[in-house]
């Protein structure tokens, strides 16, 4: 397993950007597909975005792609979540996820095998 931290969250007004950050220990994240999910109240848990263990590639729903960035920096064993234009509707706990087996992005949470606390994230109107 890997121990996953999330931060950086907060209550923010629409527009505004915010970064999150997920500090892994146990293993390394060069190795794994890492991912961010979230959850809105009432709601299931939704993917986010996802990077390859490679580096090489990274996937995004239609509801961020062009706001949300994922990235991640090997050195510090961290990966991070760019949020820009924010919306309320991207109100949510954040987690961050790793898939300690696979070959390719899934956007399953059934498919990630250790998971954050989560860190909330307001987006006030």
């Amino acid at each position: 397993q890997v121990q996953l931290v999330e931060s950086g969250g907060g209550l923010v007004q629409a527009g505004d950007s915010l970064t999150l950050s997920c500090a892994a220990s146990g293993r390394n994240i060069g190795n794994y597909i890492m991912g961010w999910f979230r959850q809105a109240p009432g709601k299931e848990r939704e993917f986010v975005a996802a990077i390859h263990w490679s580096g090489a590639t990274t996937h995004y729903p239609d509801s961020v792609k062009g706001r949300f960035t994922m990235s991640r920096d090997k050195a510090k064993n961290t990966i991070y979540l760019q949020m820009s234009s924010l919306k309320p509707e991207d109100t949510a706990v954040y987690y961050c996820a790793a898939d300690l087996d696979g070959d390719y992005i899934s956007q399953l949470t059934e498919d990630f095998d250790s998971w954050g606390q989560g860190t909330q994230v307001t987006v006030s109107s």
